[in-house]
């Protein structure tokens, strides 16, 4: 079996601290940051940028957007520098513009307005936790505060990557908000009950997972990360990797013979000795892989990565006629779950949550977002900024 560069996995966390509830009356016209300035300096070089923000974010929705790191609101666990002030200001631009104005367009601005976060704080690099190989992408404190890492890395040309690391961060940070102020159904909590791993999720493949009835491996560290992947992940990925993981929902997974480490994971095979079978030793043909890049993606022993069903199925047939037929076999399914009705009863309660709590119908935000996300022109974008005397 080939053997893979084991690679940081994204994680997003929700600090559970007391809730925050919004005044409906809030007419934002008073800014609860009393001790920063109002207006920004003319004579900075940040002048336009500065007054952008206040105008899009401070006035609007009482939202202080810190791209200057500020040690107090970092976490000193970890070594973090400054985000890079060009990708800040695209990236405080694609927040606007493929979060809060994706969110108005669905449902208006009152719902950002009442129960966004009042503070965006933002880091150029990523919190890595070397101990577990993973890295943090997001936090969200107190349904007040989110921060986004990983600024400086952002490459606006590659939409997978952007979606991997920011856009879906934020919709998972949201919905941590979110549910911090209306809970969601318990029923969702009781649907993987006895599957959770809050230690060892970070080794756990993300294939595996989905047979279990998680949407990825960090879904399966506690049910409350669980549910923000659901939403977060149903919102921003196409159809067609959304469709692919739960295609393999429905399969099963071998994952070796060491208990402790599930990193990887095949669920198709065949026999180096097809008279030996049983006595000879397997060789995969598709392993699910996370490759940092956003898609979702299985391998074949050759090395080639595939991320549509079509092409897998095509493989599949390939194999088989060039092996001989019927000698590709696929992993019994013995973990006694039925990964995709599960995945798929999560997204539905998530989504009659989010319509009748939050008047937020959740397929028109993912047709909103995804049209937004993969469609921004950032000269465009970048004008309201560079148009301000």
């Amino acid at each position: 079996m080939i053997k893979f560069k084991s690679l940081f996995i994204p994680m997003v966390v929700a600090a559970m601290t007391p809730m925050f509830t919004a005044c409906n009356d809030d007419d934002f016209k008073e800014t609860i940051f009393p001790d920063v300035p109002t207006e920004a300096d003319p004579s900075s070089k940040t002048y336009q940028f500065d007054t952008w923000l206040n105008r899009n974010f401070r006035d609007v929705y009482n939202l202080d957007f810190k791209y200057k790191m500020a040690d107090v609101e970092a976490d000193k666990n970890y070594n973090l520098v400054p985000a890079e002030y060009q990708k800040a200001v695209d990236l405080a631009l694609l927040v606007k513009y493929t979060w809060f104005d994706a969110y108005k367009a669905v449902c208006g601005d009152l719902l950002l307005k009442q129960n966004g976060p009042r503070m965006l704080h933002l880091i150029g690099s990523s919190a890595h936790n070397a101990t577990e190989g993973t890295e943090v992408l997001g936090l969200a404190e107190g349904g007040i505060k989110i921060t986004l890492f990983k600024v400086n890395g952002m490459d606006l040309n590659d939409s997978y990557r952007m979606n991997e690391y920011y856009f879906r961060t934020m919709h998972h940070e949201l919905t941590h908000i979110l549910h911090q102020k209306k809970s969601y159904p318990t029923r969702f909590n009781e649907l993987s009950n006895g599957h959770y791993d809050s230690s060892n999720w970070g080794k756990r493949n993300s294939g595996l997972c989905t047979s279990l009835g998680y949407i990825t491996n960090y879904a399966s560290s506690e049910y409350r990360e669980d549910f923000a992947e659901t939403v977060a992940n149903y919102v921003t990925r196409t159809p067609e990797d959304y469709d692919l993981l739960l295609w393999c929902a429905d399969r099963g997974w071998y994952s070796g013979e060491d208990e402790n480490d599930e990193s990887s994971a095949y669920c198709y095979y065949y026999y180096a000795n097809a008279a030996a079978k049983e006595k000879d030793t397997k060789t995969y043909t598709l392993q699910y892989v996370s490759l940092g890049d956003g898609h979702v993606s299985l391998q074949d022993n050759t090395g080639r990565v595939y991320n549509k069903i079509e092409d897998i199925e095509n493989y599949l047939t390939r194999l088989n006629l060039q092996l001989g037929e019927d000698m590709v076999f696929e992993v019994v399914d013995e973990d006694k779950v039925d990964g995709r009705a599960i995945i798929l009863e999560k997204l539905q309660i998530a989504r009659d949550w989010l319509l009748e709590q939050w008047n937020v119908d959740i397929d028109k935000l993912r047709e909103e977002v995804q049209t937004r996300q993969n469609n921004f022109d950032i000269t465009a974008l970048r004008s309201q900024i560079t148009d301000i005397e």
